[in-house]
């Protein structure tokens, strides 16, 4: 994994290289590079390491997922922004198995770094809320569970919103 600022050097001097090839008159090269240096602009944007956990988290492996983003050392140098919000909410689904303190920590870093996406803000909020009821902060968990159920415009966490109210009557 490159740096972020170093992929975007590489980027430019790909460019560079094309241009050379269109000035020689070589257009089919020209283009293969420019496509080459897109890729590189690309994963500047999305993050290779953070896609791979994803795909990792999609088949519910969540110790190979820890295991993926262990690779990335220094997230405030390496990522850009958004990226660190996904990262850090990556490292709270896997601590969310083993360390709710660390887990908690890692959703509200999350939330403050920003998600790009309001379902991905409405799920780190929905987990947040659990991590409240079970740490026996009622109050807390209901405005979380409210904040979640306004995110969730399309309706995918209503069947884990019903299950977290139904838990919560029961304390």
């Amino acid at each position: 994994m490159y740096n972020k600022n170093i992929k975007l050097v590489i980027a430019a001097l790909i460019v560079v290289w094309a241009g050379f090839e269109f000035y020689a008159g070589h257009i089919l090269n020209g283009i293969s590079i420019l496509l080459l240096a897109g890729l590189f602009v690309f994963f500047y944007f999305k993050n290779e390491i953070l896609l791979l956990a994803f795909m990792k988290l999609r088949k519910q492996d969540f110790v190979g997922t820890a295991a993926i983003l262990d690779r990335i050392k220094n997230p405030s140098a390496a990522l850009i922004k958004k990226q660190e919000g996904y990262y850090n909410f990556l490292r709270g689904i896997t601590l969310s198995q083993t360390n709710l303190t660390q887990s908690e920590k890692h959703f509200k870093k999350a939330i403050k770094m920003g998600l790009s996406m309001d379902h991905d803000v409405a799920m780190a909020k929905l987990q947040l809320a659990g991590i409240a009821m079970t740490k026996r902060r009622k109050r807390e968990a209901i405005n979380l569970i409210a904040e979640a159920k306004k995110l969730d415009k399309h309706g995918m966490l209503k069947d884990q919103i019903k299950l977290i109210k139904q838990q919560m009557k029961k304390i």
